[in-house]
């Protein structure tokens, strides 16, 4: 809900930031794949509740996460299998952080946590779903050119996630009522993702 307003705000220092690892000679997997391991790391210090520091941990991925496409843009190398690799590695680390306060206190955040890995899938799996059926139809993603997918809106996207991990780290006693609370913002999601995919599809089918 918040990406169309958020995306362009981030751009330029992103690109500064592109500019200048490209001239460096880095690749835009190569960003993809150091800011997964970075991020990879919030799932050990969550079990362990180092929570800022996890939040650190946290952060740094999702910078390299819109790293990652400023270098590839830049440097002309946007492709779909970086397209493909930085989008799987996200749901891989969006379910790890998840998996990391479940971890941590397994008797109050287990089920909160297992709630939330559900809304999880409806969200990513609707995601994914219509991107494959709009790249059929040729459609295009007027509000988010930057997307290597095309970008079916929702409640919950990727500016509400990474609040919902900031506000998760700094208040983790809290995160039995504030998971539960995102996860029906993410089935709301879902639902939306659902419904509004398969108006469109049937509509061009006609």
């Amino acid at each position: 809900m918040l990406d169309r307003w958020t995306m362009p705000m981030t751009q330029p220092p992103l690109r500064w930031l592109a500019r200048r690892l490209d001239a460096w000679g880095v690749q835009p997997d190569q960003v993809t794949v150091v800011a997964f391991a970075v991020g990879m790391l919030s799932l050990p210090l969550l079990a362990l509740e180092w929570y800022l520091t996890a939040l650190v941990a946290i952060l740094l991925n999702r910078l390299g996460d819109g790293v990652d496409g400023a270098v590839a843009r830049h440097s002309g190398r946007a492709s779909d299998a970086g397209g493909f690799l930085d989008i799987g590695l996200d749901f891989v680390f969006y379910a790890a952080v998840v998996l990391g306060f479940a971890l941590a206190e397994p008797e109050t955040h287990a089920l909160p946590a297992a709630l939330l890995l559900f809304a999880f899938i409806g969200t990513g799996t609707s995601f994914l779903a219509f991107a494959i059926m709009a790249t059929r139809h040729g459609l295009e993603r007027p509000h988010f050119q930057k997307k290597a997918f095309y970008y079916l809106h929702g409640l919950t996207e990727g500016t509400e996630t990474i609040l919902a991990f900031v506000v998760f780290c700094l208040f983790p006693a809290h995160f039995p009522l504030l998971a539960t609370l995102f996860a029906v913002a993410c089935l709301i999601t879902t639902t939306m993702r659902l419904w509004g995919g398969y108006r469109t599809l049937r509509q061009l089918e006609r």
